[in-house]
């Protein structure tokens, strides 16, 4: 009978033998079959989209506060530039003549939730509620209804984008946050956004925020010096199919139209 006498050297060898094993049998769990539940990809809204011109667009969510209404209304003006609202319902019983300000301006009136609720939570029949909620007063004063919608505090899950495709809604995000809501100064406000817009951003305001009429012709003044059309965010959006990829920038498909008038006709597919 022979024995097997373990030297360091032969250890060595053994144990290197082993960890080779466990990593193939490891290697070989990842490239096989997986069940359902880790290929579950989750649903993205639309952060940005896939621009090869230069073209941007300057979002503003209005939920609380109405007190520089006006001067952001003359502020765009100026640039000629048409911007998009993101607004509460419950902003729009407030001030429904700012709603009618901004619309007779040309600036697109979207949807920003009823109740400014973490959506997620809600079930989704509270979901539509709120969404449906909010369209209906907005039409009632602008005659239009929103296409787009950004979840309150930027939070989402698959539940809510399922549910606004269902009601033929874009789900919308930004990639260019001003945080103007952290009383940055209009400098700060202004080297933040200026250093980060692309082609294709969606850029985040609010208004009634401390220092935003001040940064804002800064900020328009060197985005139109650099080349950018500023638009409203509803034509960037494209129609027919696409993608949303990891980024959460929308790709089109060559069935998209390139740059839509509005985003009204058929919805594609995430």
């Amino acid at each position: 009978m022979r024995y097997l006498i373990l030297t360091k050297k032969n250890l060595i060898i053994t144990l290197t033998v082993i960890a080779l094993i466990i990593l193939s049998l490891f290697l070989m769990v990842g490239t096989g079959p997986v069940s359902s539940a880790s290929v579950h990809k989750k649903k993205l809204p639309i952060y940005c989209t896939t621009q090869t011109e230069k073209i941007a667009s300057l979002s503003f969510d209005a939920a609380w506060g109405n007190e520089d209404t006006q001067q952001l209304i003359d502020i765009l003006a100026r640039y000629n530039v048409k911007a998009t609202f993101f607004i509460v319902g419950e902003w729009v019983d407030k001030y429904p003549e700012s709603v009618k300000a901004l619309s007779d301006a040309g600036h697109e009136i979207q949807n920003h939730s009823d109740t400014h609720p973490h959506m997620p939570k809600l079930s989704r029949e509270d979901m539509v509620k709120e969404i449906k909620s909010c369209n209906d007063k907005i039409e009632k004063i602008t005659g239009k209804r929103p296409t787009l919608f950004r979840p309150p505090y930027g939070d989402y899950n698959d539940a809510l984008i399922e549910v606004l495709k269902s009601q033929g809604m874009y789900c919308v995000q930004w990639d260019v946050d001003s945080l103007d809501w952290k009383d940055k100064t209009a400098q700060q406000i202004i080297d933040r956004v200026t250093s980060k817009v692309a082609e294709g951003s969606i850029c985040l305001f609010h208004n009634a925020a401390k220092n935003t009429p001040a940064a804002l012709p800064k900020i328009i003044e060197k985005l139109q010096a650099d080349g950018y059309k500023l638009v409203p965010v509803s034509q960037q959006i494209y129609t027919g199919q696409y993608t949303v990829n990891h980024e959460g920038r929308q790709v089109p498909s060559l069935q998209s139209t390139a740059i839509p008038t509005i985003a009204t006709t058929k919805k594609g597919s995430e």
